[in-house]
């Protein structure tokens, strides 16, 4: 099945001269599949620096300028909520310790150019976690998710606490203890993270993960995850992390080695095989031999996964879309989950879900 249109989005990110090429209406569309995306102002930022904005049509640029302010806007939001969050946690002796996009806009890195936002995510140690989220509700955050299952799913099984949401800023924190919840199996030792993390420049009590653990848990969220809307805007941000950070041969040789460590083989060759084969991040070809040897699947399912990952990540808008892309998500989604949860457990939570969404508690309706 073909599309409806080229995936402009998907090639703004990877080529955006080819985007001059475009007319008028061919750059309405860029402008919804990269809005869909959460890349439009990513587009951008790619487009001022290669000095490429004066050739946009004006109407096209309007939509643009307008997303980046709008991004930028919540590039202070975010920074004032670390600043929040710093003055909650640093009178229990707490490093606020950023993920994801909060790190990138605190570490100036060039993932966070035209990074869209919906929450802030940070990590805390597990034993810390209830002396944590007191001191954050004190400050406003509350708790979502209040039906007793959702809490007990949360603090149980999973690898963060119910979404923190602020009562007057609106703003969202997801707290997370690990990068994966225990009940995947995987061996990933949460010592290991904090051990490394690195303080940001300028940021009393704030710190990030370390390079390469940023870079796994880019690729670990994306992989394991049951939510790809955003899944371009995602792999972008690793796309610009390799970039960055993977400018010599040993430090692709730490990659490899930490993820071994970390127990993130999995996701890290996925990672690179879709980077490389979605948005032509350069990899060099001996660091994914060594991951390929190491943890890609079955030949059938290798090639079952490329082609549902190249639709998955794409900008999700329906002139981009084929009708194979819902059947991809579905996979995935249902991928993510059985990554997460062991048959029964996953059987049974499917279920009360299920159940659930038939009779929803009249707090939350």
């Amino acid at each position: 099945m073909r599309r409806a249109e080229p995936d402009w989005a998907l090639m703004g990110l990877c080529e955006p001269q080819r985007l001059l090429e475009l007319n008028p209406a061919q750059w309405s569309t860029v402008v919804r599949q990269a809005r869909a995306a959460g890349v439009l102002a990513r587009i951008g930022a790619l487009l001022d620096r290669r000095r490429l904005s004066e050739s946009v049509p004006p109407e096209a640029l309007a939509h643009i300028r307008a997303e980046q302010r709008r991004t930028s806007a919540q590039h202070d939001e975010v920074r004032h909520e670390i600043e929040a969050v710093r003055g909650a946690l640093e009178p229990l002796g707490l490093t606020v310790i950023l993920l994801k996009g909060a790190a990138y806009v605190a570490s100036q890195l060039p993932a966070s150019q035209g990074r869209s936002f919906s929450d802030v995510d940070l990590l805390v140690p597990k034993a810390h976690l209830n002396v944590a989220e007191s001191a954050l509700m004190q400050r406003g955050w509350m708790t979502t998710h209040h039906s007793p299952y959702d809490q007990r799913y949360y603090r149980e099984w999973m690898h963060e606490l119910p979404p923190l949401r602020h009562i007057l800023r609106q703003s969202v924190l997801d707290v997370h203890h690990t990068l994966l919840p225990g009940t995947t199996g995987t061996r990933l030792d949460p010592a290991l993270l904090f051990g490394a993390a690195r303080p940001v420049p300028g940021w009393h009590g704030v710190a990030t993960l370390a390079p390469t653990d940023l870079v796994l848990h880019s690729m670990t969220h994306l992989f394991y995850n049951d939510d790809l809307s955003r899944g371009l805007r995602d792999l972008s941000d690793l796309d610009l992390l390799l970039r960055e950070l993977g400018v010599d041969e040993p430090w692709w040789t730490l990659l490899i080695e930490r993820a071994r460590a970390l127990d993130l083989m999995r996701p890290l060759y996925f990672g690179l095989t879709c980077t490389r084969g979605i948005l032509g991040t350069p990899i060099p070809e001996p660091a994914l031999d060594v991951c390929r040897r190491a943890a890609a699947p079955s030949w059938p399912s290798e090639v079952l996964m490329k082609r549902v990952w190249s639709r998955a990540l794409s900008s999700q808008h329906s002139t981009a879309v084929d009708g194979w892309t819902p059947v991809a998500l579905f996979l995935l989604y249902l991928r993510a989950h059985w990554l997460r949860m062991p048959p029964w457990m996953l059987l049974r939570h499917l279920t009360v879900k299920a159940f659930m969404r038939l009779t929803p508690d009249p707090e939350e309706a």
